[in-house]
């Protein structure tokens, strides 16, 4: 009988010790960033390379920009304007455009936002944009908040990074 209870209380202590031991590996798991390596820490967002080309009186405008992370994965969840009644995300395909909720930021990487692919569609100026004016984009993250920008509107046929 007391080979039972010992042998019991051996194999109860190893259990234990196999559960503690196992769910520290898996702590360390998680700790080392997942399995995708994405960087651990908050996002380092920054905005470059932001224009509007000039739409025609009354339309809708598209809008371009960079959104460079030198930090952890981040998400874009809303995009907004004062200016504007609306600023909604799209996603082009040769056949086709969609309207997507979110975008992802990638960990230090960037979200590009480019003619024929995704971008911004702006309607319901409050004032007719001309060539020169900027239009605030408050761009909000599902980790980083909102960061506020000024866009330039631009001639139609401007491409960031020519002359």
């Amino acid at each position: 009988m007391v080979t039972g209870t010992r042998f019991r209380r051996t194999a109860l202590t190893g259990a234990v010790l196999a559960t503690v031991l196992g769910g520290g590996a898996i702590l360390a798991a998680c700790g080392t960033g997942g399995q995708d390596g994405a960087a651990a820490g908050p996002a380092r967002l920054s905005v470059a390379d932001s224009y509007i080309p000039l739409p025609p009186a009354g339309g809708m405008a598209a809008g371009y920009l960079t959104v460079r992370n030198d930090g952890g994965q981040d998400q874009l969840v809303k995009v907004s304007s004062p200016s504007a009644e609306s600023v909604t995300m799209h996603r082009s395909t040769p056949s086709s455009m969609e309207q997507v909720d979110s975008l992802d930021v990638p960990a230090h990487s960037a979200l590009r936002f480019a003619r024929g692919g995704t971008h911004l569609m702006i309607m319901g100026w409050q004032k007719a944009p001309a060539l020169g004016d900027e239009l605030e984009l408050d761009l909000t993250f599902a980790k980083s908040g909102t960061i506020s920008v000024k866009v330039p509107v631009k001639e139609l046929t401007y491409r960031p990074g020519q002359s």
